[in-house]
């Protein structure tokens, strides 16, 4: 497996995976020919461990800050496509092109992993398994062969079970409805600290060690609930920074959170603040989740309070 490194003009923002080859946009560009990559994202910033207490930190995640670089890093060469094609550096531009594709299919790769089996196309290959299943039962038993037959039948079960289980979280993530909002504010009920949301996923898709470690199970709606990657304000808790909330341990404040509010992602996720003092997110951010744009005008003589415009 080869390795990608690439390093921005931000001091210690890196994305890496395990191999050779390096892609650098300090100064001037150094592409590396395109190659096969697995690519991990690091924190931006690194605080001291917490111990082993159930505190805020059980809910940090690496997975969602990774998962953000990751969005950061395709921005960033979108954006740098755009201005080589400007200045007519079309040999750059292609490289770059190429580079972004490997972001991308990494990103596709990594979204994958982490909804694991909520997609339509695994509830689709196993329904086309048990349809094949159930063909074998039918010839085993027709020829008499129930030693295989008994065998198909206790498959046939086990994977009639995996799909029921995968159909219901595909179901989930198809028809979920988010209590918050991309850019809304929002306090910890049982923390305290304040944060703002910047991604949403119907179910949880933490690993089964991460999800003990936030002791999940203990939670009233358990992982089938949404749960948020929030940017927690760095004044609160600046060895948070992201984290992944489930639905039920958020509040939306009762009055309009005007107050400052400062995260070191927050300048290429979000345009600015509304009226409301809620977050305004990026298209390409509103894109990834299929959330529409969401923000109370400046001027509210001209809009009504709460509409989409």
């Amino acid at each position: 497996m080869k390795e990608m490194h690439i390093f921005f003009g931000v001091e210690r923002l890196y994305l890496s995976s395990h191999g050779r080859k390096t892609l650098s946009f300090v100064g001037q560009s150094n592409i590396s020919r395109p190659g096969n990559v697995r690519v991990e994202a690091g924190w931006l910033f690194k605080g001291g461990d917490k111990g082993s207490e159930l505190d805020a930190s059980c809910e940090r995640s690496e997975s969602a800050n990774e998962d953000i670089l990751m969005f950061f890093f395709q921005l960033d060469l979108a954006t740098r496509v755009q201005y080589a094609l400007n200045v007519e550096q079309y040999d750059i531009a292609q490289q770059l092109r190429n580079k972004l594709t490997e972001v991308e299919s990494e990103v596709i790769k990594l979204q994958e992993n982490r909804r694991g089996s909520a997609s339509k196309s695994e509830v689709q290959d196993m329904a086309i398994s048990l349809l094949r299943l159930r063909a074998d039962l039918q010839n085993a038993i027709q020829s008499e062969n129930y030693n295989l037959a008994a065998e198909l039948r206790d498959e046939i079960s086990k994977l009639e079970a995996e799909s029921l289980a995968v159909s219901v979280k595909a179901q989930a993530y198809e028809n979920v409805q988010y209590a918050f909002r991309l850019g809304q504010k929002v306090k910890h009920k049982i923390f305290g600290y304040r944060a703002v949301i910047c991604g949403m996923d119907p179910v949880c898709f933490e690993s089964k060690s991460w999800m003990e470690t936030a002791n999940i199970e203990k939670l009233a709606r358990g992982p089938d609930q949404p749960f948020y990657q929030v940017l927690v304000d760095v004044h609160e808790d600046p060895n948070l920074l992201v984290a992944y909330v489930p639905e039920e341990n958020l509040l939306a404040p009762d009055q309009q959170d005007m107050d400052r509010f400062d995260h070191p992602y927050i300048s290429f996720l979000f345009y600015g603040a509304d009226a409301a003092g809620d977050l305004i997110p990026i298209k390409p951010l509103r894109e990834k989740y299929n959330q529409p744009r969401h923000e109370l005008p400046h001027d509210p003589q001209n809009e009504e309070d709460g509409k989409d415009v």
